[in-house]
């Protein structure tokens, strides 16, 4: 059987995709130790589903790599990762996850209102004059 586990995740504008496989127990993020990650609040983010999963998170070595978004939707987008590489290699974490907070396996699909044409924003027009 495959110990490799291949998983993406999104995020507004931002993806991830997440590669669990045996190891030492090594974070890293777009080439960077978890340790090292700034900042502090979107590395707390990240680590929660390895919080959950306890001890034998040490037994992987999981590399995530985000591109686009901003440092909240990255740090959103990598820990949905995570956690569906996670239960992809042990199913009996699904439950434990999704008690635990639902975005961890389930995607946030709000993204930004595109702007119309003419208008400056999204729902932002133009004063209209009576006289």
């Amino acid at each position: 059987m495959n110990n490799i586990f291949h998983k993406a995740g999104k995020r507004k504008r931002a993806v991830a995709k997440a590669t669990i496989k045996p190891g030492k127990g090594l974070i890293r993020i777009n080439s960077t130790l978890l340790e090292n990650y700034e900042p502090k609040i979107a590395q707390m983010r990240i680590k929660e589903p390895i919080i959950i999963v306890g001890a034998d998170a040490s037994k992987y070595d999981i590399r995530v790599r985000v591109n686009g978004g901003g440092w909240q939707a990255q740090a959103e987008a990598a820990r949905l990762a995570i956690a569906r590489a996670f239960v992809e290699s042990k199913k009996s974490l699904k439950q434990t996850f999704l008690d635990y907070d639902r975005h961890l396996l389930i995607a946030d699909t709000r993204y930004k209102e595109a702007c119309k044409p003419g208008d400056s924003k999204a729902r932002a027009k133009r004063t209209k004059s009576y006289r």
